[in-house]
């Protein structure tokens, strides 16, 4: 496995992942497009991905704009092998090194995502509109818990 930068080539396979995920499900997968990972890619933020033998097996997609994780996804079947935790150590080394103010993101309650983020020592912030916890990490958590 290696990791490496996110390029806009990669786009179909980093969607293919994305939809391909049995929790935090797109409710209408047309609902992300090409564009939107551009953009994300591109102008927002920056990406990283897992892969092994040219095939995606994660990606993460960190937005500058928002100061938020905008994606982190692991095809089903190598969760548990450290591949979200090897995009969040890279895009939140990255991130903390840039800026000094605090990331956050949403996910749903009761997923193996809630459990990742909270061993990762996220900090619990609430619940978002869209029901949703949002957790933010700051540059000083992150340094203190960085696994």
């Amino acid at each position: 496995m290696i990791f490496r930068p996110a390029e806009i080539q990669d786009i179909a396979q980093m969607h293919a992942v994305r939809i391909a995920v049995k929790e935090n499900i797109l409710p209408n997968p047309q609902s992300i497009s090409e564009t939107d990972y551009e953009e994300y890619l591109r102008i927002r933020g920056r990406g990283w991905l897992c892969e092994a033998d040219k095939m995606i097996l994660g990606f993460g997609i960190i937005d500058c704009v928002d100061r938020n994780i905008w994606a982190l996804f692991v095809l089903p079947g190598f969760e548990g092998k450290g591949i979200g935790s090897g995009l969040q150590r890279l895009m939140l080394d990255w991130y903390f090194d840039l800026y000094s103010g605090p990331l956050w993101l949403g996910t749903a309650p009761g997923t193996r995502a809630e459990l990742f983020y909270r061993k990762s020592a996220w900090k619990e912030l609430g619940i978002r509109p869209n029901g949703e916890i949002w957790f933010e990490m700051t540059p000083k958590n992150w340094h203190l818990n960085r696994h």
